[in-house]
Order: structure tokens, then C-alpha cells, then sequence
């Protein structure tokens, strides 16, 4: 039963513990940021088999062999790359997008902005933990000023980017102006 005697039926239930055993373990065999070779990517997978197995053991020595016969299944996430937090990036800033999207304001960022908010929000001992707090600090706040102070409005596109010091900023993408086409020249008929 739960917290209020109510019955709950665990049957179709599915329970996930997480657990830090081992992290130091993976961070050490982490290859974050370098793109792999077919041979240097069997190499690192067989490094992971390997970490595995020193990782299950280390589940071993800590659990009780009654405890870990009742899970049915172990898994052992291997470390974030560069482009796995950059692609987390892309995706928290989608969400901030949908929110603007009833006001009718758009939201993109610039490849570089991206690259900053990436490398502010991985910390290789707590991995991406950080970054959604940068994101909040970084564009979500910031963005809400400017908003609360009339900067950016209905129609607008509002780019996420980097200024000449690195920092990142909100700016309003210009609209592009139509080129003016030249006005014909219409010759009245000499009569």
C-alpha cells in the first residue's frame, strides 16, 4: 500500500534505481569530445565490456547477492560526448522555443552559442547536472527581462549568440529588407 492505504499492484510496475557506484570508473574511461575510427571505436567498446564487468563486480562488493538476485537487469551508462551534451543543448532550447511560440516570437541559436552553452553546462564530475541551470541563467532569465521589458514582441526572431567577448547574449535578428525592383519604364504610345 502507499503513503495513504491505498493498494497498489506492482506487477506492471517498473522500479529504476540509479546509483554512483563505479562513476569514477566510467570518467576515467570516458573519450569525451573525440570523434572515433571503426578500429578505435572497437577498442572503445571493448574498454566498456571491460569497465562493465569491473563495474558489476563493484555492484558486488557493495549489495548483497539477495538484493542484486532481485533485479532483473543492470545498466551501466557510458559517459556523455561532446556531442550527446550539444544535442541536449538543441533540445532545451526547443522547449524554451514552444513557450514563445503562442506570443509569436521565434528562437534559434547560432552554432557558437551552442558550442558555449555545451561547454558551460558539462562538468566532468557531475556530467550535464549543470546544464540546466546555465540554460536558465544564460538564456531563460535574460530572456524574460527582456521580454517583461517590451525588448522583444510578437513577430520577432530573438537569436541566441555570442558577442565579441565570448559572452552569450539575446539579439533581434534583423529583418531582411526586399530589394526594391526597379520601377519599369512604361513609354506612352506617340500618337
Amino acid at each position: 500500500s502507499d503513503a495513504r492505504g491505498h493498494k497498489v499492484d506492482f506487477r506492471n510496475a517498473i522500479i529504476v534505481m540509479t546509483s554512483n557506484i563505479g562513476a569514477d570508473m566510467i570518467k576515467r574511461q570516458s573519450s569525451l569530445g573525440f570523434t572515433l575510427t571503426l578500429d578505435e571505436a572497437q577498442k572503445e567498446q571493448e574498454a566498456y565490456d571491460e569497465m562493465r564487468k569491473k563495474l558489476l563486480d563493484s555492484l558486488k562488493r557493495v549489495f548483497r547477492p539477495e538484493f542484486i538476485n532481485r533485479l532483473d537487469n543492470v545498466i551501466v551508462f557510458r559517459a556523455l560526448a561532446r556531442e550527446h551534451i550539444r544535442q541536449i543543448v538543441t533540445l532545451e532550447i526547443e522547449k524554451v522555443a514552444e513557450r514563445l511560440v503562442e506570443n509569436e516570437i521565434a528562437l534559434k541559436a547560432s552554432d557558437p552559442a551552442l558550442d558555449k552553452l555545451s561547454e558551460e553546462g558539462y562538468d566532468p564530475d557531475m556530467g550535464a547536472r549543470p546544464l540546466r541551470r546555465v540554460i536558465q541563467q544564460k538564456v531563460e532569465d535574460p530572456l524574460s527581462d527582456a521580454l517583461l521589458s517590451n525588448d522583444f514582441g510578437n513577430g520577432d526572431v530573438i537569436v541566441i549568440d555570442l558577442n565579441a567577448d565570448g559572452d552569450v547574449i539575446l539579439r533581434k535578428e534583423m529583418k531582411k529588407k526586399k530589394a526594391k525592383q526597379p520601377e519599369e519604364k512604361v513609354e506612352e504610345p506617340v500618337v
